[in-house]
């Protein structure tokens, strides 16, 4: 290397300087300075609705699910449903119909089909099960068209269709619900309401984590997940997927409500599994193998609060290991860990947090949560995910007919879903820390903290 002078070495600092100062200018461009159009929505409450009625859009995989689920809870009356696809759509109806449940108008007539359902003004609440890129669009439009908005995860995909979806539930002062369905687990429920009592002490550090290997998604080409979410791995690096495990971290430390997300730095590990699987399982001309998959295979997220907090957050639906949500909280008396479940404390429990306590019927019996003791059979015999996603539905009925929050809002759904543009950003500039939007615009510092509901 050529030796470098006083001189040559003060101008290459200059340069370096200038173009670290433009990567973080970029970087911190994430929060648009936006006028609040209308009042928060913290702890929004809709006039009680003695009968909620449901329309849905997407009822395929998951959607279907969802249509299941909703006809088995009192109080609702599903009365449409909207799919670009025939024949989920016609399963979905029939499956209403052997019920004895009033046959629903059915919209199919391409992919703006779901406007004509949105024109309706017998639908109170619509629920949207559809590709990522549909959500921010369905969830502004049926929150304009006086509906309240359930969306499926993640809220949206960019930080600007994020800002659209809180200032149009500000504007609207409507409901728009990131359907995050892992919050209403057994074991999520159990630890927040040991969070809530104190049990971990006060808390440090949380993980959070989506490990499931989904590599054989890529041979659904023309319908199913697959067909549209691989594409995702060639479009953008960082966590895809962030906010099943965030979810229930973000309650635990009361995120949005007394403490919120500063900033994160992400990094990948290399992009190989998908290539290699693509390579493996099509033909060499088959477009799985013309797509160049960027996503690395492993995400890690890094996440620091307000408070000082951290959380680690990683995306994995690439390598073969079995699947996890690792669900850890960690506070000043001692941890738990999911996957397999497992407490230490250092007072309390077994009095060893050298050792785990890997024997959860004790800790289950003492600390399951109300809404899981009053419902969990009816939940689990209803199934959805062991039935968190009964759960899920029958607790969102139940706000809306009883004039009662909803446990989760629109500054939820935007924060847990934005880790995933920013990551992507983060990684573009060398893990460098990126600023995570205030959605709340500073009420997080005096919204109060979700309670343990339903007790």
């Amino acid at each position: 290397m050529k030796k470098m002078n006083r001189r040559d070495f003060i101008k290459a600092a200059t340069i370096t300087a200038a173009g670290l100062s433009a990567a973080c200018s970029t970087t911190k461009k994430q929060q648009p300075a936006l006028s609040q159009q209308g009042n928060s929505v913290i702890g929004l409450i809709a006039p009680k609705m003695d009968v909620v009625r449901v329309g849905f859009i997407g009822v395929g995989q998951r959607g279907y699910g969802h249509v299941k689920r909703m006809s088995h809870i009192e109080g609702a009356e599903i009365v449409a449903l909207c799919d670009t696809h025939t024949e989920v759509l016609n399963r979905s109806a029939k499956y209403l119909t052997d019920k004895g449940v009033k046959a629903p108008t059915l919209y199919s007539d391409g992919e703006y089909a779901y406007r004509k359902m949105l024109n309706r003004d017998d639908i109170d609440i619509v629920i949207i099960s559809t590709p990522w890129k549909w959500h921010a669009p369905m969830a502004i439009e049926s929150m304009e068209s006086g509906k309240h908005a359930f969306v499926e995860v993640p809220l949206a995909t960019t930080v600007e269709e994020m800002w659209d979806i809180v200032n149009t539930a500000e504007r609207t002062q409507k409901n728009c619900m990131m359907m995050e369905n892992v919050n209403y687990g057994r074991d999520e429920l159990m630890v927040l309401n040991m969070v809530r009592q104190g049990i971990f002490g006060e808390l440090l550090h949380g993980e959070a984590a989506y490990i499931h290997e989904l590599r054989w998604q890529m041979k659904e080409i023309d319908h199913k997940t697959g067909s549209w979410r691989t594409a995702w791995h060639a479009k953008r690096n960082g966590n895809l997927y962030p906010t099943h495990g965030l979810g229930p971290v973000s309650q635990y430390m009361n995120i949005n409500r007394g403490d919120r997300f500063d900033y994160l730095t992400s990094m990948s590990s290399p992009a190989l599994g998908r290539a290699a699987y693509a390579k493996r399982e099509f033909a060499p001309n088959h477009k799985r193998n013309s797509l160049n998959y960027i996503n690395g295979d492993m995400s890690t997220t890094l996440i620091k609060t307000v408070l000082g907090r951290t959380i680690m957050v990683q995306h994995d639906t690439t390598t073969p290991r079995p699947y996890s949500r690792h669900n850890l909280i960690q506070g000043t008396n001692g941890v738990f860990a999911g996957f397999p479940n497992r407490i230490a404390l250092e007072e309390g429990g077994s009095g060893n947090f050298h050792k785990w306590d890997y024997e959860m019927a004790s800790w289950y019996e003492k600390y399951d949560h109300p809404l899981w003791r009053k419902m969990g059979e009816q939940a689990e015999r209803n199934g959805g995910h062991g039935g968190m996603d009964f759960l899920m539905f029958w607790r969102m009925i139940y706000c809306l007919r009883n004039g009662e929050p909803l446990d989760q809002d629109v500054y939820d759904g935007a924060a847990w879903s934005v880790i995933s543009p920013l990551s992507d950003i983060s990684l573009k500039n060398r893990a460098q820390s990126v600023d995570i939007p205030d959605f709340t615009r500073g009420a997080w510092q005096t919204a109060k903290p979700l309670g343990v509901v339903g007790a």
